[in-house]
């Protein structure tokens, strides 16, 4: 059973996203919050696999909420999925830096919301191309310092590949078949490097891909 906590200050979006998810057999809502200081004393309390949660919210807002949740070793094996909404790309770079396992936009699909809630679940980031490609076009156009010290020199040369790879937004098969490996030494490589750059999951890697400058935005 796949356990998420809701946060938004808005009742009617937690209301509506809780309907679809109620309707999955496998997914339960085990709570709801409407501030991030809520939300982080309700994740502690029921350790969800998956907390949605929104940005601009009052008393704490969703990128610290984030932050605090990925900062709690207890809390490690919780999932922060950011909500937003298409006005605010800006955002969404702070939250994958913050911890963020990814993002999804309000109005998406009630389908593809459901299968987000179980990508997310299994551990893998919400980055589809689109979405990496709104967070390349913010270094194109407010580009950040490159950060020294990153580890990639720990990395092998496969490894190293796989992590560009997953910068531009690939999923395992999409890796595996540009590498001409199996999806699951794809994974192996993926898992080993965020390992080595003490990345928490995909979706650091992502940062850390730019940050240290092993992946121009301007290669994608």
């Amino acid at each position: 059973m796949i356990r998420v906590l809701l946060v938004d200050d808005q009742p009617l979006i937690r209301s509506g996203f809780r309907a679809l998810l109620d309707l999955e057999d496998d997914i339960e809502v085990v709570a709801e919050a409407a501030d991030g200081a809520e939300a982080l004393a309700l994740t502690r309390q029921h350790l969800p696999d998956i907390v949605l949660i929104d940005i601009q919210m009052p008393v704490v807002d969703g990128i610290e909420a984030t932050r605090r949740i990925a900062a709690d070793p207890t809390l490690a094996q919780v999932h922060v999925v950011v909500l937003t909404n298409y006005g605010m790309d800006e955002y969404v770079l702070d939250a994958l830096r913050a911890g963020a396992a990814g993002f999804l936009v309000k109005d998406i699909v009630p389908d593809d919301f459901v299968h987000a809630v179980r990508v997310a679940a299994r551990g893998d980031a919400l980055l589809a191309p689109s979405i990496t490609r709104k967070l390349i076009d913010r270094y194109v156009t407010q580009p950040l310092p490159t950060v020294a010290g990153t580890g990639l020199d720990e990395l092998t040369a496969r490894e190293r590949e796989a992590v560009t790879l997953v910068a531009h937004g690939l999923s395992n098969d999409q890796i595996a078949a540009r590498m001409v490996i199996s999806p699951l030494t794809a994974k192996t490589h993926i898992n080993r490097a965020m390992t080595k750059l003490h990345a928490r999951d995909r979706a650091q890697l992502v940062v850390l891909a730019y940050e240290s400058g092993l992946v121009s935005p301007r290669s994608f």
